[in-house]
């Protein structure tokens, strides 16, 4: 089977394709043809060894997949053959190796897609899905106004839709392109705004804001923060907030939240939180966006569209493209 994998750090040239057996599932296993297999922010981090953590090579990237069941091992049901199958690898023992043509998991971490959802949408459900869904949960926005950075992307544009459905007053969008404040709007945003036109002061700042670029940014956005506010701060290894900028919110009773999500999952919730939200993708309540798919072999590109910023929503490689 193909698979990509990584040997050095660098530019998307450095993902090269490789040749590998299939995998064959063990006991209470699965074997998985991959038919979608997400693109991070965070992978094109790591390639570059820009990311929080410096992961081992080489590496073998690729964190959430979808795709069908084709090969049972020991104790695994036949009738399992020819299922739709999701699985977050990330929350998984076998944590990478999502970009190749097959995938082995273990069959509790595999969570069943509903006939109307498709293969690349659960992809953008895993990651940025469950991303959204615990901001939401650790900050509530309810009766707050809300502002939300790349709100776009993949995590932003599930953001601001599911701060809408727990009762946001305000859902402020901040994205860099105007095909993305326009994608914004379309998701249900009040007001989408560019960097430049920040801060916020007609309503008196916002009370919220959730943030998941970091860097530069990070400093934009707090300038609209209302006394008071919080900021939720979601874009681990970015955080560029200097000791002036920590007095400042001090001063202004302002709260600062950190966000991880690996840290927030547990066996016992996570398969129903990604069934809830596939539910929600397939009834049409929560849109998802795919901003590109990718072939296997062009995964370089795939790494560059994320890194330039110029698509909105979710990213995935299609291996059998």
């Amino acid at each position: 089977m193909k698979a990509i994998r990584f040997d050095r750090f660098g530019p998307p040239e450095v993902l090269g394709i490789v040749e590998r057996p299939v995998p064959t599932p063990g006991p209470g296993e699965v074997l998985i043809g991959v038919r979608a297999a997400g693109v991070n922010f965070f992978e094109v981090l790591m390639r570059g060894d820009r990311y929080a953590v410096t992961p081992d090579l080489p590496m073998f990237p690729g964190v959430e997949i979808a795709g069908v069941v084709e090969g049972l091992g020991e104790g695994v049901e036949s009738a399992l053959l020819g299922t739709r199958v999701a699985v977050p690898l990330f929350a998984t023992e076998r944590a990478y190796g999502g970009y190749a043509e097959y995938v082995v998991a273990d069959l509790r971490s595999a969570i069943r897609l509903p006939n109307a959802l498709g293969f690349a949408e659960a992809t953008a459900l895993l990651v940025q899905g469950l991303t959204a869904l615990h901001m939401v949960r650790q900050a509530s926005p309810k009766a707050r106004r809300v502002l939300i950075t790349a709100a776009g992307g993949g995590v932003g544009s599930l953001l601001l839709q599911l701060a809408k459905r727990e009762g946001a007053a305000v859902v402020i969008a901040a994205a860099s392109t105007a095909e993305k404040r326009s994608l914004s709007l379309s998701l249900g945003a009040h007001h989408a705004v560019d960097y430049g036109e920040l801060p916020v002061s007609s309503c008196g700042g916002v009370d919220l804001i959730y943030d998941t670029v970091g860097g530069d940014v990070t400093r934009t956005v707090l300038e609209s923060l209302a006394p008071g506010g919080e900021l939720m701060f979601g874009a681990l290894g970015r955080f560029q907030l200097d000791e002036a900028d920590l007095n400042r919110m001090i001063a202004n009773n302002q709260k600062l939240t950190g966000f991880a999500l690996i840290p927030l999952l547990n066996a016992a919730d996570l398969a129903a939180d990604v069934a809830m939200l596939f539910d929600l993708a397939a009834q049409g309540v929560l849109k998802v966006q795919i901003g590109g798919r990718f072939a296997l072999a062009d995964v370089a590109s795939a790494h560059r569209a994320i890194e330039s910023r110029s698509v909105a929503g979710k990213v995935v490689l299609v291996p059998t493209a």
